[in-house]
């Protein structure tokens, strides 16, 4: 008999383990399972951390205030006031469009993936490295604006430390390039050796952004000696840019709606974070779309007071346009130093939930083998904790790499920075439109979720979506300045906005390495889970139900 017992002992062990998708009990790894993945990440993100990290990485606290002079520069304030809320309508619509595939499909490598599974390998290869070079563009670019800002701070208070004195403009960029690469390191270990608090750090900065937000609104209402007119804020144009004046409304203000696009960008972060958030079919997809609804009605509202407080227009225009040399002009000392620590915090909280979400599709596409062989292997490990830690370094050594021509540029302007910015928007938002295109194409043969949907809105929304994407790549691969025309007398190399080279490049490459080698074995997807989908619940409980039926006794 005690023989008899021990022999049944690992047949009762090897029943414990799921032996179909359906013996699966958590309903989020069974849908990640039905995917053909394995819960490898740590699901332990709410759906308000899903919400918070898209929300961070959009940052108004970032993107409006760093860039805030590409819209003055190319537009003035009718580039902001009414260009910032006109320009979110088509964001909007285009974040519409993921939250239904995200809710479909809610895996970390988020948009290839989407487009693997609607279009074929083809499809998700070239849309991995678009998102990829976005990714690593955004941080980049929030990096080196936190760096610019963190500059400014420590010059106020005249720091002066590890032989550089911040309080003078002597080698401004060389300055701000060692505090980039302080702050991308700092991320770099926080995503690596901190990251159960990194869904919590998010949430805190949600809360950091409202408030800072209302602290600098009420600031440049209450301090500032003079406003200017809701006409100038609202009518007003500025041509800052070189060119002609002829050209206003169909090159130069478009030029400044960069501002707007990419600050509202990022949102995709919501869908790498799915395999880490409960409730990701609704959970993610409400991510997405939320994040960029509050952010620009949070955006639009700061961005006009800032403009309210720029009463001095030529000491707004002698500091290049920035948001800085507004705060200058109008605000006490005390309220200077309020407004722009405040910035530079809500900064460095985007910069670091940036690394996180770039790190994450990194090893998504790593783990599908998007990478050279060896590379994949080594991207798509993660160390006990759950961390994709290589994946985490690649994407900080690459931003790095990105910013280095910042290092080159006229005084305190890096000629880089908005190159930079436009590689960041370009390449996320062609990302993002591919596997919208796919779903438009696929029509009613999508099969949409119960837990959010666009029902039949997808039929105005996509195709809005492809022609809009379509504009503004175009448009932020022009030239910002006369002198980075190749055939203007004065061309300088340095005001080159090498976006599109950098686009260009990533499409080669992609084009070669899929030709080359990668259409053999890049499938889109390589499962790591190997069950057979079993009976749905639906089905068990019906079969249960009929077992406990009771018999009727016959008459």
């Amino acid at each position: 008999m005690a023989q008899k017992k021990a022999a049944r002992k690992p047949a009762a062990k090897r029943s414990s383990k799921p032996r179909t998708i359906s013996d699966i009990k958590d309903p989020d790894e069974r849908r990640l399972a039905e995917l053909g993945y394995k819960q490898t990440l740590d699901r332990a993100w709410s759906g308000f951390s899903n919400f918070a990290i898209s929300f961070t990485i959009i940052s108004v606290l970032a993107g409006c205030f760093t860039t805030y002079g590409q819209a003055w520069n190319n537009g003035g304030p009718v580039a902001i006031s009414w260009g910032w809320p006109l320009i979110s309508i088509p964001i909007l619509i285009i974040g519409f469009s993921m939250a239904e595939i995200v809710s479909k499909y809610p895996t970390s490598g988020g948009i290839y993936w989407w487009s693997g599974k609607m279009g074929g390998p083809i499809w998700a290869w070239y849309t991995g490295w678009f998102n990829l070079i976005g990714l690593v563009a955004v941080v980049a670019s929030v990096d080196y604006a936190c760096a610019t800002f963190l500059n400014a701070t420590l010059g106020l208070y005249g720091a002066d430390f590890l032989g550089i004195n911040f309080a003078d403009d002597q080698q401004i960029l060389r300055d701000t390039f060692i505090l980039f690469a302080v702050i991308l390191s700092l991320h770099t270990i926080l995503n690596i050796f901190r990251t159960h608090l990194l869904a919590v750090v998010n949430n805190i900065s949600v809360f950091w952004h409202v408030a800072g937000v209302a602290v600098i609104v009420a600031i440049l209402i209450l301090v500032p000696d003079q406003h200017a007119s809701a006409d100038f804020v609202f009518t007003e144009r500025i041509n800052n840019s070189g060119f002609g004046d002829g050209m206003f409304w169909f090159y130069i203000l478009p030029l400044g709606f960069l501002l707007t696009q990419y600050t509202i960008t990022g949102f995709d972060a919501s869908a790498h974070i799915s395999e880490e958030t409960h409730g990701a079919s609704k959970t993610a997809a409400q991510g997405v779309w939320r994040s960029i609804f509050y952010s620009a009605i949070i955006g639009w509202i700061v961005l006009l007071a800032i403009t309210f407080a720029a009463a001095d227009v030529k000491a707004v225009n002698d500091g290049a346009g920035s948001s800085l040399a507004i705060f200058e002009a109008a605000l006490s000392s005390a309220a200077f130093k309020a407004v722009i620590i405040i910035s530079t915090v809500g900064q460095l909280f985007c910069g670091l939930a940036c690394l996180t979400s770039g790190s994450r599709m990194c090893f998504a596409f790593a783990r599908d083998g998007g990478f050279p062989g060896p590379m994949s292997r080594l991207l798509a490990r993660v160390d006990k904790a759950r961390v994709p830690v290589y994946a985490v370094l690649f994407m900080a050594v690459f931003a790095l790499i990105l910013t280095l021509p910042a290092l080159e540029g006229d005084g305190a302007f890096p000629f880089a920075f908005f190159a930079v910015v436009s590689v960041c928007v370009i390449g996320l938002y062609i990302s993002y439109v591919i596997p919208i295109y796919l779903r438009w194409r696929q029509g009613t043969k999508f099969k949409q979720t119960k837990e959010w949907n666009l029902g039949n809105k997808w039929k105005w929304m996509n195709p809005i979506a492809v022609v809009w994407v379509i504009l503004i790549t175009i448009v932020f691969c022009l030239p910002f300045t006369p002198a980075a025309v190749p055939w203007n007398e004065g061309f300088d190399w340095k005001a080159f906005n090498y976006a599109p080279l950098t686009v260009l490049v990533v499409l080669l490459f992609a084009t070669i390495t899929w030709f080359g080698d990668a259409r053999k074995h890049f499938t889109g997807q390589i499962r790591t889970i190997d069950l057979p989908a079993g009976k749905s619940a639906a089905t068990k409980r019906k079969k249960t139900a009929s077992k406990a039926k009771p018999r009727t006794k016959r008459a």
